[in-house]
């Protein structure tokens, strides 16, 4: 999912830039922002699938940090690019986004990076930060998720209990001959949607990703703070891509095994970290941010009250606090 973290600072325009070529077909999007000699910071977006922005940055200092962004695979800048139904994301794997940020690193000449991002960001910075604790001086996770079996389960389909008309819809936006008559299939309706937003005909991609963002949009449609049709108000390319790239990690549980990023929360010790999560999250509810939050020694747990997944005021604040604490460590 997407999180909206909002902007603080002034707009700021990247100083270098260019594409990673990662040696498997891909060329990864890149560019950093701010002083040239300040602290490493690496943000981490969500979907997965969809892209960097500008307001993304506008949380750091520009007179203190160096702010590097990126593209992962498939989307925003980088490429090949997944709205193009013939890109094959099969090189397209949290795995493959671990050894893409290890390779920007060192092309970058950084040591030491902190990390930040949310949603889906926050799974990927932690599967990072769990094989690489060496590489990373802080942490701040906004919108907590650990891409569990669990979360994906209740996601797309237990809060359905909240919106059984919209969930049906999104049931049945994959006809049944399709996703094989069974409804207890989840990962088989997400591998469904998969493969319809991979359909030659543009037709049935364009319905496919209508259905999936509509329900995505409905997810967070009880958040004062919200933006309406977060999801689906995006230009056509970039939330086909953004479609096909979930669909696919989803219905793959995002090759993690069950519960792994929590039972390797250990090796973040040492690791200050921020997790800054909304109380009114239905999409990722708050007990996951809880749980990390007992496991990671060295994490503070922020709620808050006034915020759901989309984020608020007093969210861009806490991020604000958060990236500033860290700005002369």
């Amino acid at each position: 999912m997407l999180l909206y973290l909002g902007a603080v600072y002034p707009p700021i325009e990247p100083h270098d830039h260019g594409h990673l070529d990662t040696g498997d077909g891909h060329l990864v999007h890149w560019e950093v922002c701010g002083n040239p000699a300040g602290k490493p910071a690496l943000v981490v977006h969500g979907g997965p699938g969809s892209g960097c922005t500008p307001n993304q940055r506008r949380g750091f200092d520009p007179e203190r940090y160096r702010v590097i962004q990126f593209d992962q695979r498939n989307c925003g800048r980088s490429l090949p690019h997944a709205a193009d139904p013939a890109t094959d994301l099969t090189t397209n794997t949290t795995g493959h986004l671990i050894a893409d940020m290890e390779r920007l690193r060192e092309h970058l000449g950084v040591d030491r990076w902190l990390l930040y991002g949310g949603s889906w960001g926050s799974t990927l910075m932690l599967a990072y930060a769990e094989a690489h604790p060496e590489r990373v001086s802080e942490m701040v996770v906004c919108g907590v998720t650990m891409t569990r079996r669990s979360e994906i389960d209740w996601l797309y389909r237990g809060v359905g209990r909240f919106f059984p008309q919209q969930w049906e819809r999104f049931r049945d936006g994959v006809p049944e001959a399709v996703r094989g008559g069974d409804p207890d299939d989840l990962p088989g309706l997400l591998a469904a949607y998969a493969r319809l937003a991979s359909d030659p005909d543009p037709a049935v991609r364009t319905k496919a990703a209508h259905d999936w963002t509509a329900w995505e949009d409905t997810v967070i449609s009880l958040e004062v703070n919200g933006k309406p049709n977060a999801y689906s108000d995006q230009p056509p390319a970039d939330l086909l891509a953004m479609v096909r790239i979930c669909s696919h990690y989803f219905s793959n549980a995002a090759w993690l095994e069950e519960g792994v990023l929590l039972r390797e929360a250990h090796r973040l010790a040492g690791i200050p970290g921020v997790l800054i999560h909304g109380r009114f999250d239905l999409g990722s509810p708050l007990d996951t941010a809880w749980q990390l939050a007992r496991a990671w020694p060295d994490a503070r747990l922020v709620v808050v009250e006034d915020s759901g997944h989309t984020g608020s005021g007093t969210m861009r604040k806490e991020v604000l606090a958060a990236l500033d604490g860290f700005a002369d460590r």
